[in-house]
């Protein structure tokens, strides 16, 4: 048995990478359905308000932060 210590490339021509087109729409599709299935058609507009409000949050203190490092960062 022998072993080439070869170091082979990282792809070849025609191959894809593994995770390409992981993500495809009809993914989202299928995530939704078991959402509602699981929650509720009542649930889900409170739990998309909630997150599209800690989504701003999230990133007004992001914002704050980099202003904050360039503040400090300055002469």
């Amino acid at each position: 048995m022998s072993r080439s210590f070869e170091k082979k490339p990282a792809r070849t021509e025609g191959e894809t990478p593994v995770l390409r087109n992981a993500f495809q729409p009809w993914h989202l599709l299928v995530v939704l359905v078991v959402c509602l299935l699981v929650f509720g058609s009542k649930k889900l507009p409170d739990m998309a308000r909630s997150l599209g409000r800690s989504m701003r949050i999230l990133k007004s203190e992001a914002r704050a932060l980099r202003s904050e490092d360039a503040r400090t960062d300055g002469p």
